[in-house]
């Protein structure tokens, strides 16, 4: 079984794409209904503001980022769950993690999204 979800999380036709105008508490609940995890954006030490978007919330952080970035930022099951946190602070500057449904508990860095939705860790 654990071949066949492999493939199936690296072809599947739901990809996460995350737009730096979207609010917060948008972004968090598309991820949820995409991977059925938690993704908990943070200002410093604290859980940020939802009804800020992206870029109103790199404004208010320290990070230098690249302002012109006009990609879009792609997530897809077959992506680890470190790379996807990396990937948010390289492209928005913004620090990003990623929790089990419940949003309780910290899914390991080294797994893929699709393992994490399926909760094998």
């Amino acid at each position: 079984m654990g071949l066949f979800d492999s493939i199936k999380d690296r072809f599947n036709s739901a990809e996460f794409t995350v737009a730096p105008n979207k609010k917060l508490k948008t972004i968090s609940a598309d991820f949820m209904a995409a991977f059925d995890l938690t993704l908990v954006f943070y200002k410093g030490k604290q859980i940020a503001d939802g009804e800020l978007t992206l870029n109103q919330l790199n404004e208010k952080t320290t990070k230098t980022v690249r302002k012109s970035s006009v990609e879009a930022l792609k997530i897809k099951g077959s992506t680890k769950v470190g790379d996807a946190e990396r990937m948010f602070d390289e492209t928005f500057g913004v620090t990003v993690q990623i929790k089990d449904k419940t949003g309780k508990i910290l899914v390991p860095n080294e797994i893929t999204i699709g393992k994490a939705a399926r909760g094998e860790y």
